[in-house]
């Protein structure tokens, strides 16, 4: 029997999470603003109060960043390495997650945090851009 061929069933792959600390932070923010604001609000009020708790932190960030030529508008652009993008309704649909990947490909940002502020708490989604290969199969 070939031993190079087995595979230990214990075997964790390793994967780096992106930017843990300022990740981390944001989300916290996201929850404090959710926290002030509660359920109810419109996602301008929740962009609002996160801008000014961004503010209150220091942190670097761009709020309204248009997207290239196009008329798409990433809600911010968190120290230059996070796309954040905020919603208020009651279920995220697969276009917010296509959405948020198509900024990331834009702008070439690795990370990307969809928040939905509607529910009884708010919900993070930690969106990693996609790599394509430009290679055509054969």
């Amino acid at each position: 029997m070939n031993t190079n061929l087995l595979i230990p069933a214990n075997k964790k792959q390793e994967t780096e999470l992106l930017y843990p600390e300022l990740s981390f932070d944001v989300v916290g923010l996201c929850y404090t603003v959710h926290n002030e604001l509660d359920r109810f609000a419109k996602e301008k009020q929740y962009g609002d109060c996160l801008e000014e708790r961004l503010k209150e932190k220091g942190m670097s960030y761009i709020r309204e960043l248009r997207i290239g030529n196009t008329n798409n508008i990433a809600d911010f652009l968190v120290d230059n390495k996070i796309i954040l993008e905020l919603k208020s309704k009651r279920f995220l649909l697969r276009e917010d997650y296509l959405q948020t990947q198509r900024y990331l490909q834009a702008t070439s940002m690795k990370l990307g945090i969809l928040v939905n502020f509607s529910g009884k708490y708010a919900r993070t989604h930690r969106i990693v851009r996609i790599e394509y290969s430009s290679r055509k199969p054969d």
